[in-house]
């Protein structure tokens, strides 16, 4: 493995993360591409069938190769010393996960409301092992910063999966054309992975070492699970109780609401928590620095995220056409939420490296406590609507008030935070109210959608230039430097 010296590691850290997000980019980008065509290809029902297998998988990988995987990224040591035993770990925990889902796919698909999503989730379950199988070589072309060649694999992942799923959604081959399409990128995409990986893949296995990665792995596991939980709660809440074709309405907004959150905050997180953690001697900097990260966060994020509040109905209709509309009806609360699920996104990254695991740990387990009551309340009171509203209330009167309760014990006062966020708020919330005199006024969709994101834009620049002092913290971060710690 290669050794680079504090100023070497930081231009690497600074590169990797511009890599890091032109991947994002591209791959969101082209996602909403192949999804608007594939929403329109398929419909509401067969999507929701997919959608039924995507939570099936995804279930599994929250805690697949549990959680060993990471300390390879972690390891402050050679880790070509614990490589062959992660490989080994991961491959056969994917292993019976796998098999447990082929088993169970049959009840699971009848729990969601669709039976016939059976074949699609257990043909998507390949891709637990896949994903398992090739863990090693992703985590350590993330510890050598290979950002570059995860760009190519990762794209072709994407495209070529993409591009299987139109062909065969075009054939008529329905929900099944994207499972076999995610399927076929992830099986091309593992062969670059061990073709590039920057040590040799091979098995074995150290009991001692065994014993180091799994105290390491197992709470990470517990953890992510818990999370995929509270995450993932008002998809499995909205399939059982209201059936595939309204999940399928509801992910498409879900997925619609996400956008801001997965193109601009999902980067910046990869190298937050480094700047944070060089900072934890300095509290008064550390906290000073998450103010500005949150300020340049919010600026570009939340005038995008409340658009889609007041444009949803036209942004849905000309986007994926008249039959997707009852999907705007979730997207409204689901653009709100989207800024709250900012927030809570670099709050749990300070107090990550700040140690505060078990707090976080009991306001996600809190979370969920009151989450599910209330989305299965919420939809059967207001389906996919319902279910939306219940998120966002949850969030907003439970979640982020813990969540300013813990930064304000740990050195970020919550006045400085208001303070932060009042311009942005409000200025988002002009704009929201914009996009809705925009939508009843403007009778075509698409003029509908270029004024409502004119004014989302100007949202953004107006908030950038009162905040350009904001923009040099962002800088800086780009070419933090990035240490290794070892895993207990």
């Amino acid at each position: 493995m290669s050794t680079a010296t504090p100023t070497e590691l930081a231009q690497r850290a600074g590169q990797a993360f511009g890599w890091s997000f032109l991947n994002t980019v591209g791959s969101r980008l082209g996602t909403l591409a192949i999804g608007i065509a594939l929403a329109r290809l398929l419909g509401p029902a067969e999507f929701g069938t997919f959608a039924v297998a995507t939570v099936a998988m995804l279930a599994m990988l929250s805690f697949n190769e549990l959680g060993v995987s990471l300390a390879v990224v972690r390891w402050r040591d050679d880790p070509a010393t614990i490589v062959p035993t992660v490989n080994t770990i991961s491959t056969v925990s994917s292993t019976v996960l796998l098999l447990v889902v082929l088993a169970t796919a049959p009840a699971f698909a009848t729990a969601m409301g669709d039976p016939g999503a059976t074949d699609v989730v257990r043909l998507m379950s390949v891709a637990i092992l896949i994903n398992g199988a090739v863990a090693t070589p992703a985590a350590l072309m993330q510890r050598e910063f290979q950002q570059r060649r995860r760009l190519i694999v990762d794209q072709l992942n994407a495209w070529l999966g993409a591009g299987v799923s139109l062909l065969l959604a075009w054939l008529g081959f329905g929900a099944m054309s994207l499972a076999v399409g995610r399927i076929t990128g992830a099986l091309v995409s593992a062969v670059l992975f061990l073709i590039w990986s920057p040590l040799p893949y091979r098995f074995g296995f150290d009991r001692a070492v065994a014993r180091r990665l799994l105290g390491f792995g197992l709470p990470l596991a517990g953890s992510s699970m818990i999370v995929f939980a509270v995450g993932y709660a008002d998809q499995l809440v909205a399939g059982s109780v209201l059936g595939a074709t309204a999940l399928g309405f509801y992910v498409l907004a879900f997925n619609l609401s996400s956008w801001p959150v997965s193109i601009f905050s999902q980067p910046l997180r990869s190298v937050a928590p480094a700047a944070f953690a060089r900072l934890q001697d300095d509290r008064p900097r550390m906290a000073s620095t998450f103010r500005a990260v949150l300020g340049v966060l919010s600026a570009v994020t939340f005038p995008v995220c409340l658009v889609l509040v007041g444009a949803a109905g036209p942004v849905v209709g000309f986007v994926y056409g008249s039959r997707w509309l009852p999907a705007a009806e979730a997207l409204v609360a689901l653009g709100a939420l989207a800024v709250c699920r900012i927030l809570f996104e670099l709050s749990y990254d300070f107090l990550v490296v700040l140690g505060r695991t078990s707090s976080i740990l009991a306001v996600q387990g809190l979370w969920l406590v009151v989450l599910v009551p209330a989305l299965v309340l919420g939809a059967r009171l207001g389906g996919i609507s319902g279910v939306a509203v219940a998120q966002l209330l949850v969030a907003a009167w439970i979640v982020l008030p813990c969540y300013g309760a813990l930064l304000h014990r740990n050195g970020v006062r919550v006045g400085a935070v208001v303070r932060v966020l009042v311009l942005p708020v409000a200025v988002g919330l002009a704009v929201a109210g914009l996009a809705w005199m925009i939508a009843g006024a403007v009778p075509g969709r698409l003029l509908a959608c270029l004024l409502a994101g004119l004014g989302a834009l100007a949202g953004v620049a107006i908030l950038l230039v009162l905040r350009r002092d904001t923009l040099a913290t962002y800088r800086r971060m780009r070419s933090v430097q990035v240490t290794g710690v070892e895993p207990a």
